[in-house]
């Protein structure tokens, strides 16, 4: 540590960032919950079919082409997990019961469960059905202590679904939702600012928000393997390895998360998509499909209301590989005459003779028309050509 001489007396040197850290908790003394629901889907279908309870339950399409949506803690044990192929789930877990998800059902538990928290604060940040943010620094049920709202919380998730959630607390987002899966499942974790260098020192990188596979196996080979030495960066090194998002480890490796609880989501597009049970490879089958999917997207553009200028067409193939391609409006895109021609103008980028298809999807997007765009009737937009699977962080 560097210590500066200033009459006689050691004056400890203090780096800007730490300074930066003190006075941003002094200043704000914000309190921020984050609500996780535990296996939600699986939890819900095991409360509403008790010969389901203690089993190993995954919620998803059983088929050749279904993926795990939410596995129970009796199918994890086995390594199964949420985004996972129920092919390999089974292989896992030969005695798996996979279970067909009932959205209507989880969103209306969902709505229970964002009203018990509306009783304590409007200001939520829903991040999906099972999950949100919470600032409790002012609440209205004038508590003190964070810790204590979200105990409050949880037992009336409890009382009145029968559910069970686990929460984190802290200053800032990002570690209220590493503390609220600390402890899962029906878990509690409080990360005070006073500790929360030494606990994010001690955090494996595989732990932090956002860093997936990929991006934790490239910081193993830079070295990095937990909170401290990711604090060891440079912010130069970071960005020159991760570009924007080398800014945001930066940050988090020093507890530093500013970001606020946003209460208006705005939606940004609206879309659906379909993986084949069998590839396909001939242009009439794609376009028979295409036509459906179609006919989808206007029914959902229908019942959101949602208004998009522009139209993504997205193109999964046999190996992974995606495409996908976007043309823009100058109109509003609100019907089939408007879209089947969009949706042939696209396809007829789009190269697939000797790749066979497993998934396409269509979505509106972009609600509010730039300048530019408006300028430029039937622009094309080319956006992020070849994407191996393998590389998404899930």
């Amino acid at each position: 540590m560097h210590t500066l001489k200033m009459h006689g007396s050691p004056k400890v040197f203090v780096p800007l960032w730490v300074k930066f850290l003190q006075k941003t908790m002094m200043d704000t003394q914000r309190k921020i919950i984050h609500i996780d629901m535990d296996q939600f889907f699986a939890a819900v279908e095991q409360r509403d079919n008790p010969e389901l309870r203690g089993l190993p339950v995954a919620v998803g399409y059983d088929g050749e082409r279904g993926v795990v949506s939410t596995a129970s803690y009796e199918a994890r044990k086995f390594g199964v997990h949420s985004a996972q192929s129920i092919m390999v789930a089974k292989r896992l877990c030969p005695q798996l019961i996979i279970v067909p998800a009932h959205f209507e059902k989880y969103k209306e538990v969902s709505h229970q469960i964002r009203d018990i928290m509306h009783e304590y604060t409007d200001v939520i940040e829903p991040l999906s059905l099972d999950e949100a943010f919470l600032d409790v620094t002012t609440n209205k049920k004038g508590m003190e202590l964070a810790m204590e709202i979200a105990k409050d919380i949880k037992r009336r998730i409890v009382e009145e679904t029968s559910l069970t959630a686990s929460a984190g607390v802290s200053y800032c987002k990002f570690l209220a939702k590493i503390a609220s899966d600390y402890r899962k499942p029906n878990g509690l974790c409080t990360i005070h600012p006073d500790r929360a260098l030494s606990f994010i020192a001690q955090l494996p990188i595989e732990k932090f928000w956002l860093v997936g596979k990929k991006t934790a196996e490239k910081m193993h080979r830079m070295g990095i393997y937990n909170g401290a030495q990711l604090r060891d960066y440079s912010l130069q090194g970071l960005t020159t390895a991760f570009g924007k998002a080398g800014q945001m480890f930066y940050d988090f490796a020093r507890g530093i998360d500013e970001r606020p609880v946003v209460t208006d989501w705005v939606r940004k597009s609206v879309g659906c998509e379909h993986t084949f049970e069998h590839d396909i490879s001939t242009r009439s089958a794609v376009t028979i499909e295409l036509y459906h999917i179609l006919l989808e997207l206007l029914d959902r553009l229908h019942r959101t209301q949602f208004q998009g200028y522009t139209l993504t067409l997205k193109v999964k193939f046999h190996d992974f590989t995606q495409i996908t391609r976007s043309i823009t409006s100058p109109d509003l895109l609100l019907t089939k005459e408007q879209l089947l021609p969009l949706t042939k103008e696209l396809l007829n980028k789009v190269t697939f003779d000797e790749h066979s298809i497993r998934l396409l999807g269509l979505s509106v997007g972009n609600p509010q028309n730039t300048p530019d765009e408006a300028d430029a009737p039937h622009r094309e937009e080319w956006i992020d050509q070849y994407l191996p699977f393998e590389d998404w962080e899930l």
